[in-house]
């Protein structure tokens, strides 16, 4: 009788035999229960009610690109989590920026993670920026039917193309359909909002600060207008989430740089409430 792998702690054969780079198509052919989009769900009666991450906002700068999001997470019109981090590292050069069912989005991160890192460990180097975005794209489509049940992620995707030496930005509805945006895009609950004070700001030569500080008013913009996107709480020193990606790589703000910014633009809107003004002309 052939041993059992897990009884014996050793893995199965399918584990050890070269196959595609693609980590999905391999969980899909060994392990398809553990894909997000395959599992069943029991027949619904009326709205799911699970916490959804809101604001998401990207910006472009010559030097690279600043990916950030609020800290709230809502559940209906309740507050199911204050300090939640919607911005994650897909790799050394790219970021995800969640939207949508927060459970779902996070664990669809990790495996977007697992994805690229499976990938460069296969074929000896790197997707190009734009097949990492392409394996996004068939990952939230792999998703759709949980979408059409209440159950949608709609992230936002950022990174520095190493080919082309820019920062660039990629958005997606809920069956996969992606869009290369130009200079600052948003997702999310609040994303009218915070794109509305992006598209008044925003301008080509944006330094890298000035890119972090336009992300964090466009937050503080979309939490004014929109119930579900939280704005700095300095009370609780929870403030935003804010990346910046580059041709050096990842980098997370730390608290006390993201704490900066946000107190000098709450200082600001003490005396102008609805933040920076746009020239006319």
């Amino acid at each position: 009788m052939e041993a059992n792998p897990r009884s014996t702690g050793r893995l199965p054969a399918a584990f050890l035999t070269p196959g595609s780079s693609s980590f999905m198509d391999f969980l899909s052919h060994h392990s398809p229960d553990m894909l997000p989009g395959k599992r069943s769900l029991p027949p619904l009666q009326g709205a799911i009610e699970a916490p959804h991450g809101t604001t998401i906002v990207a910006v472009s700068f010559p030097g690279g690109v600043v990916l950030a999001g609020d800290r709230r997470a809502t559940m209906g019109n309740m507050i199911a989590q204050r300090d939640i981090e919607k911005v994650f590292p897909a790799d050394e050069y790219s970021a995800v920026g969640i939207a949508g069912t927060a459970g779902l989005a996070v664990e669809m991160v990790k495996l977007f993670q697992l994805e690229l890192e499976h990938f460069e460990k296969v074929e000896g180097a790197q997707l190009s920026l734009e097949g990492k975005a392409n394996r996004l794209s068939t990952m939230i489509r792999s998703n759709l039917a949980m979408a059409m049940q209440g159950l949608a992620v709609v992230p936002l995707f950022a990174g520095w193309d190493v080919d082309r030496e820019k920062g660039r930005i990629f958005s997606y509805d809920v069956t996969g359909g992606r869009s290369e945006e130009v200079g600052y895009a948003s997702t999310g609950s609040g994303s009218i909002f915070a794109r509305g004070a992006m598209k008044k700001l925003y301008r080509e030569d944006l330094t890298e600060e000035q890119a972090t500080t336009l992300v964090i008013q466009a937050l503080y913009d979309a939490a004014d207008d929109d119930s579900a996107t939280g704005g700095p709480d300095v009370a609780r020193r929870i403030y935003p989430i804010v990346t910046v990606i580059t041709e050096e790589g990842f980098r997370k703000l730390n608290d006390v740089e993201s704490a900066e910014i946000a107190r000098s633009i709450l200082e600001r809107r003490l005396e102008q409430p609805d933040g920076p003004r746009a020239a006319l002309l």
